[in-house]
C-alpha cells in the first residue's frame, strides 16, 4: 500500500498542468521562435549538409529561394497550426501528438531558411501574419472537435505533400541540397498525416477541402514574391 501511494505521488509531482494564460504565452514564444529562426531542432541533422554544392544560374538560385520561402512560410504557418489546436483540444493524448508534430516542423523551418540564407534571399516579410491566421484556424479546428482537429492536420498535411512534389520537380537535378531537404520534409509531412488519421482523424467533407486548397494557393502565390 506504501508503495502504490509513493507511485501515485510521484506521478503528480512529475505530471505538468498548464493553464490557458501558460497555453497563450506558449503560442506567443513559439510565433517568435518560429518568424525569427530560434525554433528548438530535433537530433535531426540538415540533410542537406551531407550533399556537395552545385554550381546554380542565378536563375535557378532565385527560383530556389523563392521556392523554400513558399515552404518556410508553410512551416511557420504549421507551427501556428498545430499551437492553435493544442490550445483548444479536448483530449491531452491529442495535445501530445500535436506538440510532438509541431516540433519536428521546427526541423523543417530551420533547414529551409538555412537553404534560402544559403542561396542570398529572405523568408517571408508576412510570416507573422501567417503564424498568426494559422493559430485562429487551428483554434476553430481544436472547437469543432479532434476528430476534425486531426482530420485538418491529415488534409493540410496531404496537401503539403503535393506542393513539395510540385516543387521538386521544378529544382534542378543537379541541386542536390535542396531536394535533399524536400525529400525528407516529404517524407515527414506523410507521417504526420498518417499518424494523424490513425488517432481518429475524420475524413474532411469537400467544401472544406476546397476552402483549404484556396487559402494555400493564396499563400504560395504571396510568398513567392514577398
Amino acid at each position: 500500500m506504501h508503495r502504490h501511494y509513493r507511485l501515485r505521488y510521484l506521478k503528480t509531482m512529475t505530471s505538468r498542468h498548464y493553464s490557458p494564460l501558460d497555453r497563450l504565452i506558449d503560442v506567443l514564444d513559439t510565433g517568435l521562435r518560429s518568424v525569427f529562426h530560434a525554433a528548438p531542432p530535433t537530433e535531426r541533422p540538415n540533410p542537406a549538409d551531407a550533399q556537395p554544392d552545385a554550381e546554380l544560374s542565378e536563375q535557378d538560385r532565385q527560383l530556389v529561394g523563392r521556392l523554400m520561402r513558399i515552404n518556410h512560410a508553410g512551416e511557420v504557418s504549421a507551427q501556428g497550426l498545430y499551437q492553435g489546436q493544442a490550445l483548444t483540444a479536448r483530449l491531452p493524448e491529442v495535445r501530445d501528438k500535436m506538440q510532438r508534430a509541431a516540433d519536428e516542423e521546427n526541423d523543417h523551418l530551420n533547414w529551409c531558411a538555412s537553404r534560402i540564407h544559403d542561396v542570398g534571399t529572405h523568408t517571408s516579410y508576412l510570416d507573422p501574419f501567417w503564424y498568426a491566421g494559422s493559430v485562429a484556424i487551428g483554434a476553430l479546428a481544436g472547437i469543432a472537435g479532434d476528430k476534425w482537429s486531426l482530420g485538418f492536420v491529415a488534409e493540410t498535411e496531404h496537401q503539403v505533400v503535393r506542393h513539395l512534389d510540385n516543387h521538386l520537380a521544378q529544382v534542378h537535378p543537379d541541386d542536390q541540397k535542396t531536394r535533399a531537404i524536400l525529400e525528407q520534409m516529404r517524407e515527414d509531412e506523410g507521417k504526420h498525416a498518417t499518424v494523424a488519421l490513425e488517432a481518429g482523424g475524420a475524413q474532411l467533407p469537400p467544401p472544406i477541402k476546397a476552402l483549404m486548397k484556396l487559402t494555400s494557393k493564396v499563400m504560395t502565390k504571396t510568398a513567392y514574391w514577398i
